[in-house]
């Protein structure tokens, strides 16, 4: 079996950090950060059968989507070649974030 390495970039946590202060005033604090924390259990989760999200070839190679828990997508790429898969946005309760995705970093 495979195991990939995951990595989660700075922008991924960030955007993890916005969700859970956004979730805070509306569920509680211990709530909010523990969805955080699944957040990032789920996406360390990548690191068996990373190819399981679906493929969105057209924002570039090797991206993956997959959803968790009907509220959040979680945007990755894979690279075979090094076992390593990038976790590079989380994105919560539907924001269009196809129209500003990019794998260039800001």
């Amino acid at each position: 079996m495979n195991i990939f390495t995951v990595r989660i970039e700075q922008d991924a946590l960030d955007q993890i950090d916005a969700v859970e202060v956004f979730l805070a005033p509306i569920v509680g604090e211990q709530v909010a950060s523990s969805y955080a924390a699944k957040i990032l259990d789920f996406c360390r989760g990548l690191k068996l059968f990373p190819s399981r999200g679906l493929s969105r070839e057209d924002l570039g190679s090797k991206v993956n989507v997959i959803g968790f828990q009907r509220r959040a997508s979680v945007v990755y790429t894979i690279d075979d070649d090094e076992k390593l898969v990038s976790v590079v946005g989380v994105f919560y309760g539907g924001q269009d974030w196809e129209e500003n995705f990019s794998l260039t970093p800001r």
